[in-house]
């Protein structure tokens, strides 16, 4: 390893890079684009569903029962009908997603203990309908049994995120995803496009080795993912409020794991690759299983086991349960020492086996 070499390497790709105008807009404008369409757009914790109601009872009761339902905020009255087979059409049509019939013998069904409403939900998207489940967290007590639905046996509390804003889930989740698509994209056409261009005839005849090559293409990228690390966690706290309880290096080291992590994937894409068109393709098939494996869109507990399996493979799930504890949780590196020591784990063979398959030759 000579270091005069390796510098040179990071030389002329960060003058490379300079004058490649399209990827120097997409290092600042990427972070900023996708956190403040995720930031905004994604909402889990959904409200104002739009609702009818068909109170066939019409008592006091009914109607109170109804206003308790309506002052939660997951549901917004729409429409008003006589009868649940309208509340069954105007679902169909998708004007409502949520309807809710009470039938005539309310009272009596209340009094003996039944089911006394019915919430009829839009089961196509699964989501609408687990916000819409909470409707049956409301007791159908009358109005002056309040106190005696304060002295419930069971408590629930949230900590870390009582006001279960998205947000604050979202953005941590969302510096590896991002880190994730650009530091794998920019290393994967690292090598195919020295080859394309023709520089690579130059590289073979220079005394640069392989490992120099490579570690100097590498470097220069680490340092644009933590510029694009800060400049999501500078737009999560100021746009969307989101805490960093843990300490901000331990933030940034555990970003730094990803990088290595991603861009040592890059390079052994582009080793196998033989253009970059390949390369891209072959960058979103890693990317797509991360997205959708590694607990940013969907939660890890719920997936299948073969489906948790494949996942720990996937360094932005380690990444996720990392940033997550220790800006959300305030964890330290050391309480979450196994996905660091993974992500470790992964560099290491990512990066021997890039390095290995490597030759400096044009066939």
């Amino acid at each position: 390893m000579n270091p005069r070499r390796l510098w040179a390497i990071m030389v002329k790709e960060l003058r490379q890079l300079r004058r490649d105008r399209v990827t120097l807009t997409m290092i600042l404008a990427m972070p900023i684009m996708q956190l403040v369409l995720f930031g905004y757009a994604i909402n889990l914790n959904l409200r104002h569903l739009p609702a009818a109601v068909a109170d066939q009872a019409q008592t006091a009761g009914s109607r109170a029962a109804i206003q308790d339902m309506l002052a939660s905020g997951v549901i917004e009255l729409r429409a008003t009908v006589q009868s649940p087979q309208q509340l069954t059409d105007l679902l169909r049509q998708g004007r409502i997603s949520v309807g809710i019939a009470v039938p005539t013998d309310f009272e009596r069904r209340k009094l003996d203990g039944r089911e006394a409403i019915q919430v009829m939900v839009d089961g196509s998207d699964n989501v609408v309908q687990a916000a819409a489940a909470q409707l049956a967290q409301y007791p159908l007590d009358p109005p002056d049994d309040f106190h005696a639905r304060a002295e419930q046996p069971v408590s629930v509390v949230g900590f870390y995120n009582p006001q279960r804003r998205s947000p604050v889930n979202i953005v941590p989740g969302l510096v590896g995803v991002i880190l994730t698509m650009t530091m794998v994209l920019f290393t994967a056409v690292a090598i195919v496009r020295e080859t394309e261009r023709g520089n690579m005839e130059l590289l073979i005849t220079t005394p640069v080795s392989r490992t120099e090559l490579m570690l100097g293409k590498v470097l220069p990228y680490a340092a644009i993912g933590l510029l694009q690390t800060s400049l999501v966690l500078l737009l999560g706290v100021w746009l969307f409020q989101v805490p960093i309880r843990g300490h901000l290096g331990d933030v940034y080291i555990a970003a730094s794991l990803l990088i290595l992590a991603n861009l040592s994937l890059g390079l052994l894409i582009s080793t196998r690759a033989k253009s970059q068109f390949q390369a891209m393709q072959m960058t979103f098939f890693v990317f797509l299983p991360s997205i959708l494996l590694s607990g940013f869109m969907f939660p890890y507990d719920g997936m299948p086991r073969p489906a948790q399996w494949l996942s720990e493979l996937l360094p932005l799930t380690h990444f996720m349960r990392l940033v997550r504890g220790i800006m959300l949780r305030g964890a330290t590196l050391g309480d979450l020492w196994p996905d660091g020591m993974a992500l470790l784990a992964f560099i290491a063979v990512m990066l021997t086996l890039a390095i290995r398959l490597f030759h400096k030759r044009l066939d």
